[in-house]
């Protein structure tokens, strides 16, 4: 079910990429994540990289150069696609034997050839894949219980949340690589001193720390994903800021569920972290109370409970417009861990086909707002600043209760493990526009 620990993780590996070869980077030779790039200035059809310190190894180079021969030739043909999606539905033997083939041909000892590089700085990062269907889950019970309180302080996690994954259908047509100016929305809001409702600009304007799950290979119409073959359709994990609207959502949220004020926007990060780089970082599944009730069968397995968790360090960034001009480092808001979710990713993946539902190579679904239970853990402003009952004081001096115009929100994310070299998921930013 879970990839295994194998040479290309190992922690004395180096590469004739220098910068991947320094503490501070993301992108060390045992990462190796996927992208699709464009270089700036150039009209080329986008090309499938590897992001590898501060360089992008380029597929398509490679394979113009012949470095891609001793691969099949489906899986050659993937590599020169302008997104991701082939390489995707090739499943878990192709996106391993890559990776084996790429370690080999970036580690030391190899003849360096700067012709298959392009450096970040001359690149535009694209959407990975073309994403076909989003869904977003709630699977922090931290949160849920938090912004259930604020709603409903008798009865924050209603009864159903400790039995089924929940979630949302998304929009997918609307979800922007990493640097998209983010438009404040309109929509229908109803203060709670009048009785009909405007329709304005939101003033509620909020992020969401989430992690993405991008699907690798497909199942059919009809058919089912069983708990221990779910990591066999994962093709790798990103971060998500899923920004939110809460005055348009706490109108129109019932009865199902959000819509106008989650589809404006959804920002990601342009790596993908491939299960395979995750391996090191595995860990047990979320432990629950002895009093909550048992998980049904189709989402219960042994080896989930035991490796479905996955360490990754996350965390929040808010800059200012103001920070910036007066040259004031960006403030974290906020740090969680991805384990602490009350779902895995697994069973995610298992619920969402559990009806017969499709998923397709490219499709995205996220976990919902990353929080924890202690204070400093909260993965949004709503839980934050209770919402907007407490604001935040900045560095400048400024407050925040939610977002205004030039807020810049950075979301990271990073695996650690001793005995490991710690590998990161790069950044996913996004900045406040007008309306």
């Amino acid at each position: 079910m879970t990839c295994t620990i194998d040479s290309t993780h190992d922690p004395n590996l180096r590469s004739w990429v220098n910068s991947a070869n320094q503490a501070d980077t993301d992108f060390p030779i045992q990462n190796l994540p996927f992208g699709v790039f464009q270089e700036r200035g150039r009209s080329e059809t986008p090309h499938i990289g590897v992001a590898i310190g501060d360089q992008i190894l380029d597929l398509v180079a490679c394979q113009k150069l012949g470095l891609l021969e001793e691969l099949p030739e489906a899986l050659k043909a993937a590599c020169c696609a302008s997104t991701l999606n082939s390489l995707m539905a090739l499943g878990k033997t192709a996106s391993l034997r890559l990776r084996h083939h790429l370690s080999q041909l970036l580690r030391v000892g190899q003849a360096p050839d700067s012709r298959i590089l392009v450096s970040m700085s001359d690149a535009q990062l694209l959407l990975p894949a073309t994403i076909g269907d989003y869904t977003d889950f709630y699977a922090s019970i931290f949160h849920a219980t938090t912004v259930g309180k604020l709603f409903r302080p008798d009865n924050p996690l209603l009864p159903n949340y400790k039995y089924v994954p929940i979630a949302y259908h998304g929009r997918a047509s609307s979800i922007v690589p990493t640097g998209t100016s983010i438009k404040r929305p309109y929509g229908q809001q109803k203060q709670a001193n009048s009785s009909t409702p405007t329709f304005a600009p939101s003033q509620m304007l909020d992020y969401e720390l989430e992690v993405g799950c991008f699907v690798g290979r497909g199942n059919e119409l009809g058919d089912t994903i069983s708990i221990d073959q779910a990591e066999d359709h994962l093709f790798g994990l990103c971060l998500v800021n899923d920004w939110s609207a809460r005055d348009i959502q706490a109108w129109e949220y019932q009865p199902l569920g959000p819509f106008l004020s989650k589809s404006f926007a959804t920002t990601i990060s342009p790596w993908i972290v491939t299960m395979e780089a995750l391996a090191p970082f595995r860990g047990s599944a979320f432990a629950r109370s002895v009093d909550d009730p048992p998980i049904l069968p189709y989402l219960t397995s042994s080896t989930n409970q035991s490796t479905g968790g996955i360490q990754i360090r996350l965390e929040v960034m808010l800059s200012s417009a103001r920070m910036r001009q007066e040259k004031i480092a960006p403030l974290r808001l906020s740090q969680s861990k991805f384990q602490h979710m009350y779902w895995t990713a697994a069973q995610m993946l298992t619920h969402h086909a559990s009806n017969g539902c499709n998923l397709r190579p490219g499709d995205l679904f996220a976990s919902g707002t990353v929080s924890g239970n202690e204070a400093g853990t909260q993965g949004c402003l709503l839980e934050l600043t209770q919402r907007g009952a407490q604001p935040i004081v900045l560095p400048s001096g400024e407050m925040r209760s939610f977002l205004v115009e030039g807020d810049e929100v950075t979301l990271q994310g990073y695996c650690e493990e001793e005995g490991y070299i710690k590998i990161g998921m790069g950044k996913c930013q996004g900045i406040v526009a007008g309306t």
